[in-house]
């Protein structure tokens, strides 16, 4: 850890009571899981466009 902001969040994980550093873990895996939905939703965009655009669902697009 050469990161001066890493090693300043965990000085401050260690400071916190052990029910508060459940309550960050789990923030911080809801991030993690977050960010690994949206890249598979960019990820399937292009398999999916074919069916996303087309003239018979055009009405939905102006929803």
């Amino acid at each position: 850890m050469n990161n001066p902001n890493e090693q300043a969040l965990l000085e401050k994980l260690k400071a916190l009571p052990p029910e508060r550093v459940a309550e960050v873990e789990d923030f911080v895996d809801f991030l993690r899981s977050r960010g690994d939905t949206q890249q598979l939703t960019r990820a399937a965009e292009p398999a999916f466009k074919k069916v996303w655009d087309n003239p018979d669902d055009a009405a939905y697009d102006r929803l």
